[in-house]
């Protein structure tokens, strides 16, 4: 499995339980992340925040048994302004040296309304695409976005039940402790702390085309697989 992220903490706060989880059951797993996420308003911790949030996404990465974390510089909050093709070109690089069966992203639209979310996601569906592999998608079900664009002002972004191809019943405990690794980020986040308590134990996931389209007979085009280590 290789993720592929915009910020450090998005392998952590968005998709640490499904990593654990893969990876408690066998998977090997590892991180590609675009930016040092220099830009963000939260500063728990002195320091410059981009050395500050590079360390900490080196122990969150331990923490979740990663197999790789690689961490490049392009800047946090302008992604969408560097061209996809650059981007996927790095995602191809690593395919290439670590052969995962499939890629891990944020859900198009990039789940929190960030863009450099939707970018990220965007360059690993084209890798994907010149690679042959499958993606993976992190979603929210809209019930729960609903329920936090209300209570908390947000802007994330959901999916019916019926575009959700999988549950994936988790363990916290692992994410948990990468969330705390993420010190700058994680002191007072009570968005973060509000979806997980929504979600409990279950994180859902979408099957997507490289081309961004989810075929209408789910699970059996060519291409559209689902997940493993999964429930229905």
């Amino acid at each position: 499995m290789l993720a592929v992220v915009a910020h450090p903490d998005d392998e952590s706060f968005g998709l640490g339980a499904v990593l654990a989880e893969l990876i408690s059951q066998g998977a090997r797993a590892s991180v590609l992340c675009f930016t040092h996420g220099e830009a963000s308003t939260l500063h728990g911790r002195p320091g410059e925040l981009a050395v500050v949030r590079s360390q900490e996404l080196t122990e969150a990465g331990a923490a979740l048994g990663l197999s790789r974390v690689e961490l490049h510089d392009y800047p946090d909050g302008n992604l969408a302004g560097v061209p996809v093709d650059e981007l996927a070109a790095h995602v191809l690089r690593l395919i290439g040296e670590e052969r995962p069966s499939h890629l891990l992203a944020f859900d198009l639209g990039g789940v929190t309304g960030h863009p450099d979310h939707h970018h990220a996601t965007r360059a690993a569906l084209l890798a994907a695409g010149t690679a042959g592999l499958p993606v993976l998608a992190w979603a929210l079900p809209r019930s729960t976005t609903e329920q936090l664009n209300a209570e908390l002002g947000t802007a994330f972004v959901g999916r019916d039940p019926a575009e959700l191809d999988a549950t994936l019943f988790v363990s916290r405990e692992l994410q948990a402790v990468a969330i705390a690794r993420h010190r700058s980020q994680s002191a007072d986040n009570p968005v973060l702390r509000r979806r997980l308590e929504l979600l409990g134990d279950r994180e859902y996931l979408r099957s997507i085309h490289p081309s961004g389209r989810t075929p209408t007979t789910r699970g059996r085009e060519s291409g559209h697989v689902r997940p493993p280590v999964v429930t229905p």
